[in-house]
C-alpha cells in the first residue's frame, strides 16, 4: 500500500490491523511498515469481493452473511478490549454525517432549499436520529462493514477491508451497514431474520439491556442516520471528486428510509421529502 503521509496518515490503519489480528479476525496483516514514507507491506486476501460473488451467486448469500454476523459478533465482543482505544462516535459527528445529505444531495446536487419550516423538521429528524445512536450501547464499530469491503477468503471467511476509521460507536451500526447495504438489497423479511439471528447471539448481559423490540428498533433509526450519511457521501464524491457512478446508489440507498415510512411517523417528514422532492429531482437530472 502506498499511502504518501502528507495525503493519508497510516497509523490508525497500522493501530486498527493490530487489533483485529488479536482477535483472530481476517484482516491484511501489516508485514513491514515504513510510516514516514507511507509504504505499507500487506498480506494479500485476494480478489473476490462480497458484492461480485453475491452478485454472481445470490445463493451464496446465507453462507456468507452467517460469515459475516459471526466476525461482526467476535468485534463487538473482543472488542471491548480495544473500543476505548478509538475515538467516540460523538453527537457531533453523527449531526456532520446527516448534513450531507441536505447539503450535498440536495443542496449542492439538487438545488432544494430547506425553508424556515424544512429546516426546523429536519432538525428534529436530526436530534431524534442522534439520539438513537447515542443511547444504544457503545461497541467496536468498524463504520464501513459491507459487501465492498468484505472479502471471501477460504479460511476464517470474511476477509476484511477498510477499516481505519474504526471508533467506539451504536451497537447497530455495522449491522445496519451490513444488512441495509447501499450496494445489494435484500428483502426486508430475510433482513429482519439476519438482524433477529444477530441479536439473539450478543451476550445475555447486552440483550438484558436492549430488549428486542427495542433492538429492532434501533438498528432501523440508524439506518435512516447511515443511509441520509451516505447519500450526501455519493453526491460530494460526484461534485468534489469527480466520481458520479455512486449517484447511481443513491435511490437504492434512500429506498430504505421510504420504506420505513408505515412504521415510523416520527421520520414522516423525511419520507415526505424524498419521496416528494428528492428522488423525483434525481430522475430529473438524469
Amino acid at each position: 500500500m502506498d499511502a504518501p503521509p502528507d495525503k493519508e496518515d497510516s497509523r490508525p490503519y497500522v493501530r486498527v490491523a493490530g487489533f483485529l489480528e488479536s482477535m483472530q479476525l481476517k484482516a491484511p496483516r501489516v508485514i513491514e511498515a515504513d510510516l514516514d514514507k507511507g509504504f505499507l507491506l500487506l498480506s494479500d486476501l485476494g480478489t473476490r469481493e462480497y458484492l461480485q460473488v453475491l452478485e454472481d451467486d445470490p445463493a451464496s448469500a446465507l453462507r456468507l452473511y452467517d460469515d459475516a454476523l459471526r466476525a461482526l459478533q467476535v468485534l463487538q465482543a473482543d472488542g471491548t478490549a480495544f473500543q476505548g482505544l478509538l475515538p467516540a462516535y460523538d453527537d457531533a459527528r453523527f449531526r456532520f454525517e446527516m448534513s450531507l445529505f441536505r447539503d450535498w444531495l440536495c443542496g449542492t446536487h439538487l438545488g432544494i432549499e430547506f425553508d424556515a419550516a424544512t429546516e426546523s423538521s429536519w432538525r428534529r429528524c436530526c436530534d431524534l436520529l442522534a439520539a438513537n445512536a447515542l443511547d444504544q450501547p457503545q461497541v467496536f464499530v468498524h463504520r464501513d462493514y459491507h459487501s465492498r469491503n468484505l472479502m471471501v477468503c477460504d479460511e476464517n471467511n470474511p476477509g476484511i477491508l477498510d477499516f481505519q476509521d474504526a471508533m467506539e460507536g451504536p451497537l447497530t451500526y455495522d449491522l445496519v451497514s451490513l444488512l441495509k447495504d447501499c450496494y445489494v438489497k435484500w428483502p426486508a423479511e430475510q433482513v429482519g431474520e439476519w438482524a433477529l439471528q444477530f441479536y439473539r447471539g450478543l451476550d445475555e448481559s447486552v440483550r438484558q439491556r436492549v430488549a428486542e423490540e427495542g433492538f429492532l428498533r434501533a438498528f432501523d433509526l440508524m439506518g435512516v442516520q447511515r443511509h441520509l450519511k451516505a447519500a450526501g457521501i455519493f453526491a460530494r464524491l460526484n461534485h468534489r471528486d469527480g466520481k458520479p457512478g455512486f449517484l447511481d446508489d443513491v435511490p437504492r440507498t434512500l429506498s430504505y428510509i421510504v420504506e420505513l415510512g408505515p412504521h415510523y411517523p416520527e421520520i414522516e417528514f423525511l419520507v415526505t421529502l424524498i419521496e416528494g422532492r428528492v428522488l423525483p429531482a434525481m430522475d430529473a437530472s438524469v
